[in-house]
């Protein structure tokens, strides 16, 4: 399995699982990001944090620490 942090720029992902405990988790899952949900990437900044992702029609920006939370295929 991947994190959504290796998913490279123009790529679909869907997401499998969120590791990461209490309110940064529940915060992800504010954000629409959930399991089963697709999720683009748009753009990587040029030092890899933010990566901005689209999830259910709304842009976002996941900063890289969540991101390798968030467990893709």
């Amino acid at each position: 399995m991947k994190t959504l942090k290796e998913i490279p720029c123009g790529a679909t992902a869907k997401v499998i699982r969120l590791t990461g405990e209490g309110p940064v988790r529940r915060r992800i899952m504010d954000m629409g990001i959930t399991k089963g949900v697709e999720i683009f990437v748009r753009k990587v900044a040029p030092l890899g944090d933010p990566v901005e992702v689209t999830v259910r029609g709304y842009e976002l920006s996941v900063r890289k620490a969540d991101a390798e939370m968030i467990l893709v295929e």
